[in-house]
């Protein structure tokens, strides 16, 4: 049995004995009696009972619109438990259905449904995921590259490759929202133009969005790259449907998914936090904190009494002195709102983290990006002495609950992503310094509100000299278009481009970061016992196209996200070919010296596992059609498949997705409504140790940048969800 996944073979046990149970206490085979707080019942079609469809019960008449949906198990009996006191909408989607008519239901009620088959294939897709539709998509031939320009094959020439081509395509197109949801793969406005091509061309340029948009077009090779969408919308419009995505099954049917509305409908609410990740039952019971990354502010959800509002998040300057990073400059007007500028983010808070204390830190602009002398050339600091840094974006805010305020701590280096360390002075660390990883001794900070003395960094320099300590001078990094002569006598700094970061339970001195630079890579500093000084980083890239020996189906791209198991062992969801893939550096024969510039001496510290779902049909190797926006560990169990199960967010299919490295097996965790479930982060939270599956969930937001992608369009609210895995899907 799976170590990991050993909670599922329970469950199928349970659910065995459960449906036992529930025969003997006199409940029909084909029906099911709710409690006073559920709402029960079967589901059949005109082809009978329907398993693994879902049943969807939602509500206004709370404090915020609540919907919760469950998966029918054995002839299409379902049970949607503990539902608060409402009145509700109750309907079945499911893949090979069309959405039946809302019944009006109470907790307590036991209510029968009926399901509509879907007449066509058509009209079944409708509900498939983003990635279904995506995978109709066609990127130009693996024998088209290298790319020869625009005066050749219109390819771009810095595209030497299929799998950069695709890189760009997720790591820049989907960046920000899905790419095969309805409103993206249709042209609803189609009339207003010539062709699909001038359409496409229109519409990347709109918004505020608009600029980052243009510019990842061009990275393709614009008309090129414009060819590619045009030709898939074309074909949408022509008649052309995906393949059906497999039903829930086995755990799957197990799964109970709660989601409140919080924030506005313009708000990009980019991340959440619930607990301490070191200790998931920090905070229990308590409220979620998500970051509005798009008009400076904390949003707060209380899944208790089903509340929601928001804090603005401050600076420590005038707004109108921050730049801010959403552009405020528009190519072309949206089509939702014109030129109105409904974006304002001088502090541009990003990821939210909580400590023991139930604090809640974030990245978060506080002044503009030049930096005080403190952190220059020609300071006292150490860390400056040893690295100056001139200029940051972002630093450091945290929110205090008890006390109702938010202090700012300035930081020399830039700041993205951050985690806690588990040591003895709770050490925060950040990425996003791009040349820097840096930290911040909270303890020490809470003892003196120093926030000079509190923090420091290193610079990423590997031991290509291989003596064990890095030394200056060092060899620079290349600089963009112009080699640089390597001294081998001497370390090499790197700048690797720091995006996800993650502090390693196996060693408090050792914090990973990873890179989203193709193919992607892994760096692991060591800060050694006198810092700067002795500062150590090693870098392990991605197998990829670049290993000509590496098998193909061993070969991936696009690291992104990061996280860690009790053991050590570093994971990271490849957003680019669509892989989980872990690295165990107990397996590297080589960690230093000249082999290490490129970060390819350990081939064997890595395993990939594909991800489920559609591949994009050309690709070779095949690369399927999702994109994971980031990962977690779930350390603690918190979900109930077990310690250490890895999850990888399917920003790109509506769901979260397990991996049960044991076995390979995924268990994929589908939010069936609203459709456009962008989710980024995530994180697991406790409240009840002794309460079972009810006293555990994981909890995820709704992140795309644009709300009204979501399903319903102007007017919805992002969502903010909880996954639970129950023992069998009629468990109460």
């Amino acid at each position: 049995m799976s170590k990991r996944f050993a909670g599922a073979s329970v469950a199928a046990m349970l659910a065995a004995a459960a449906l036992i149970s529930l025969s003997a206490s006199g409940l029909a085979a084909s029906g099911v009696q709710a409690a006073e707080a559920d709402i029960g019942g079967v589901v059949t079609s005109a082809n009978g009972p329907e398993e693994g469809v879902w049943v969807i019960a939602e509500t206004t008449s709370l404090p915020t619109k609540f919907v919760k949906s469950v998966v029918t198990g054995d002839g299409g009996r379902y049970l949607i438990p503990d539902l608060p006191d409402a009145t509700y909408d109750v309907w079945v989607r499911g893949y090979g259905l069309v959405d039946s008519e809302p019944v009006t239901a109470m907790p307590g009620d036991t209510v029968d449904l009926e399901a509509t088959v879907a007449p066509t294939p058509a009209d079944a897709a409708k509900v498939y995921p983003a990635n279904y539709w995506y995978s109709l998509i066609r990127p130009p031939a693996t024998a088209e590259f290298p790319g020869t320009g625009e005066d050749g094959n219109g390819i771009a020439a810095t595209l030497q490759n299929q799998d950069q081509w695709v890189d760009v395509q997720k790591q820049g197109c989907m960046l920000c929202h899905q790419l095969g949801s309805r409103i993206i793969r249709e042209i609803d406005n189609i009339d207003q133009f010539d062709s699909s091509l001038e359409a496409w061309d229109h519409r990347v340029r709109m918004g505020q969005r608009g600029g980052q948009m243009t510019n990842v077009m061009n990275r393709f090779g614009r008309e090129r790259g414009l060819q590619m969408f045009a030709d898939w919308s074309d074909r949408i419009a022509a008649g052309a449907v995906p393949e059906a995505p497999p039903r829930p099954q086995g755990v799957e049917r197990n799964v109970v998914v709660s989601m409140w509305e919080w924030g506005t409908d313009i708000d990009y609410i980019h991340d959440e936090i619930t607990t301490d990740k070191r200790d998931p039952t920090v905070n229990a019971d308590g409220p979620v904190y998500g970051v509005n990354i798009s008009n400076d502010a904390l949003t707060i959800l209380d899944p208790v009494t089903h509340t929601a509002s928001s804090l603005d998040v401050p600076l420590r300057v005038d707004p109108d002195t921050v730049p801010g990073m959403i552009a405020m400059s528009m190519p072309a007007p949206s089509r939702f709102f014109g030129d109105e500028l409904i974006w304002n983010d001088p502090a541009n808070p990003h990821n939210p983290m909580m400590d023991q204390k139930g604090r809640v830190w974030m990245t978060s602009a506080i002044r503009n990006r030049a930096n005080p002398d403190y952190c220059r050339e020609g300071s006292d600091h150490p860390y400056a002495q040893y690295f100056p840094l001139a200029n940051g974006f972002r630093s450091a805010v945290f929110y205090e609950p008890d006390q109702e305020q938010f202090v700012l701590v300035d930081t020399c280096f830039g700041t993205h992503h951050l985690q806690f360390a588990e040591d003895e002075n709770d050490t925060l660390y950040f990425s996003g310094g791009g040349q820097v990883i840096g930290w911040i001794d909270t303890k020490l900070y809470d003892e003196t509100a120093n926030e000079q003395m509190s923090q420091g960094w290193c610079p990423t320099v590997l031991d290509t000299n291989g003596d064990g300590v890095i030394t200056k001078p060092w060899n620079e990094p290349a600089l963009r278009g112009r080699e640089v002569e390597h001294d081998s006598a001497l370390d090499t700094r790197v700048s690797i481009g720091s995006y996800g970061v993650i502090a390693d339970p196996t060693d408090e001195k050792a914090v990973w970061i990873s890179s989203t630079r193709f193919p992607g890579k892994l760096a692991r500093l060591h800060v050694g016992d006198n810092p700067p000084e002795s500062c150590v980083t090693e870098m392990y890239e991605v197998p990829s196209v670049l290993d000509p020996n590496v098998p193909p189906e061993q070969r991936g791209f696009g690291s992104r996200g990061i996280d860690i198991d009790r053991d050590g062992v570093v994971w990271t969801a490849l957003s680019g070919s669509s892989h989980m893939a872990s690295f165990d550096r107990t397996k590297c024969a080589v960690l230093n010296g000249p082999t290490t510039a490129e970060g390819r001496h350990c081939v064997e510290g890595w395993t990939l596992y594909p991800t489920p779902g559609p591949t994009i049909p050309g690709t070779d190797p095949p690369v399927r059609a999702d994109y994971h926006y980031y990962n977690w560990v779930d350390q603690w169990d918190t979900l109930g498949l077990g310690r250490d199960v890895p999850i990888a967010a399917g920003s790109n299919s509506d769901s979260l997705l397990a991996l049960d490295p044991d076995s390979g097996e995924w268990v994929v965790l589908r939010v069936p409504y609203p459709q456009g479930f962008f989710t980024r982060g995530l994180d697991g939270r406790i409240d009840d140790p002794d309460a079972g599956w009810k006293g555990r969930g994981v909890w995820a937001t709704y992140g795309a940048a644009v709300t009204w992608h979501i399903e319903g369009g102007l007017g919805v609210k992002p969502g903010m969800l909880k996954f639970q895995v129950r023992p069998h899907p009629l468990a109460n």
